[in-house]
């Protein structure tokens, strides 16, 4: 791997801080799991598989953590490529345009440039991920009910990250020599939103030819 690469994929050099797992908890151990079958070069498809005896809240808490920060760092390693004038618009080809909302500032579907949607999109779940309410880290504290909501929407809105540099930015991936890491990324992300059922089918649709050679 370059010197370039490793620097790219640093654990340590990321977008924007990481939420991390206490040591010592259950949802810290879970993700040591997750991270050790991926480092094993164990079978992707199974390594998503919730575990037997596990709580599938906590399943899903550990991975959405675990995508948004390397889902994050993905995006770093092109931002500054991927700009107002480059990007006006947040979109995926020509047929797919994906607008903000957050219920705040931008109350109804707003067109914006990519740059602009893709900080929204990563404050905005930033915010989700560090809020005790929906993220519980202490033990014994329960997930609220609609948990899962929440995770749906958070998980669609990631996959839209990689739908814009997979379409409009893979050249520079591959000149940076990280092709294969974002390969494996996009392939862990995809057996665990469809082995979980998390993402709506249509939504997939923009990189299903891409996927159906990627992930068989």
């Amino acid at each position: 791997m370059s010197i370039a690469l490793k620097q790219v994929f640093n654990k340590d050099k990321t977008f924007r801080p990481k939420r991390k797992f206490e040591p010592g908890t259950q949802r810290f151990e879970l993700h040591k799991r997750a991270q050790a079958s991926l480092n094993s070069g164990v079978d992707l498809k199974a390594a998503v598989q919730l575990p037997s005896g596990e709580d599938q809240n906590d399943w899903v808490a550990v991975h959405v953590v675990d995508f948004f920060n390397r889902i994050n760092l993905i995006y770093g390693t092109i931002c500054e490529f991927c700009t107002e004038r480059t990007c006006p618009v947040m979109s995926g080809g020509p047929k797919y345009e994906y607008r903000w909302q957050d219920d705040l500032k931008y109350k109804k579907p707003t067109a914006l440039p990519a740059p602009q949607y893709m900080n929204l999109l990563m404050d905005w779940i930033e915010v989700q991920i560090n809020n005790e309410d929906i993220f519980p880290t202490s033990v014994g504290v329960p997930f609220p009910r609609n948990f899962l909501q929440i995770c749906k929407k958070i998980l669609c809105r990631l996959f839209r990250v990689f739908v814009h540099v997979y379409i409009h930015h893979f050249d520079r991936v591959i000149v940076m020599g990280a092709e294969a890491h974002v390969n494996t990324c996009y392939k862990h992300f995809y057996y665990f939103v469809t082995e979980m059922n998390l993402i709506d089918r249509k939504e997939l649709e923009p990189l299903k030819e891409m996927t159906s050679r990627m992930c068989h």
